[in-house]
């Protein structure tokens, strides 16, 4: 038999952890991230919320939300999607190279090797942790939708 006693004892220091639960402080740091979409407003969400070092941006779609067009390519929008995701993440002070994860969602999954090459492009050197759902989305126009998150560097 195995005397765990002294094994246990050892644990209990790591047991008396405080827990840590959100705060007024906490809260006062997230910062919400607006393109202009009549998005956001419609559905209610930010294009990123940034929480301490944290950046998380939205879903993004293809559209230049500007002009609120959209190119009909999976290309064009694929690399509209990264410009888009770009901006909110030099909003938030951070940027592409900052990127931790990516998730893409496409209607068609067979096109998404067509946007292999925009994806080298803009993440190419940062190589997140990446996932693809083929998924319907809002808009029938809509080709693609990339969300990323992003841990900013702390000097």
């Amino acid at each position: 038999m195995v005397d765990g006693g002294a094994y246990d004892r050892a644990l209990v220091p790591l047991l008396r952890v405080p827990v840590v639960t959100a705060s007024a402080k906490v809260m006062s740091n997230r910062i919400r991230i607006s393109s202009g979409s009549t998005f956001e407003e419609q559905m209610a969400y930010s294009r990123a919320v940034v929480d301490g070092e944290w950046v998380f941006v939205s879903g993004t779609t293809g559209f230049d939300y500007g002009t609120m067009a959209i190119e009909d390519g999976i290309v064009a929008q694929a690399d509209q999607c990264f410009r888009n995701i770009a901006a909110a993440l030099a909003q938030a002070g951070s940027s592409l190279a900052d990127v931790v994860r990516v998730t893409y969602v496409l209607p068609d999954a067979s096109l998404f090797p067509q946007c292999w090459p925009v994806m080298r492009e803009h993440l190419g050197e940062v190589k997140p942790a990446a996932m693809m759902i083929s998924a319907g989305l809002a808009d029938p126009r809509m080709k693609i939708e990339i969300e990323v998150t992003a841990r900013k560097r702390v000097p």
